[in-house]
């Protein structure tokens, strides 16, 4: 898709209402189902993310509960990608210090302290 066609559509979305752009999105799944092949979210928190809107828009939830959970969702997301990164810092971390050479001590002799 072009840049023009994405910034068109794009700010047509933003002026859109939370109820609009379920229905939009409904659209678009459909037309994705009819039409391209299928993009499965990427990773694990995407696709429990997306099970549970779909499950809470099929039974017909108000808006504001889905919107306020996938919010909750989204805002949990980003939490575990922190700790996800942190996690591996403190890894890589851990196997530099691992692979480099040990430090030697230095002995420091105690000086004679002679009168």
């Amino acid at each position: 898709m072009n840049d023009l066609l994405k910034q068109r559509i794009i700010r047509l979305l933003d002026a859109a209402t939370d109820e609009r752009g379920y229905q939009i999105l409904d659209f678009v799944e459909f037309l994705d189902s009819k039409y391209a092949e299928r993009a499965q979210p990427d990773g694990l928190l995407s696709k429990v993310s997306a099970t549970v809107e779909n499950t809470m828009r099929a039974g017909k939830l108000p808006i504001q509960v889905i919107t306020g959970t996938m919010g909750l969702m989204d805002s949990a997301a980003k939490v575990m990608k922190g700790l996800v990164a942190a996690g591996q810092a403190v890894v890589e971390e851990a196997v530099k210090a691992a692979e480099s050479p040990p430090r030697e001590e230095i002995e420091q002799k105690p000086k004679n302290l002679s009168s």
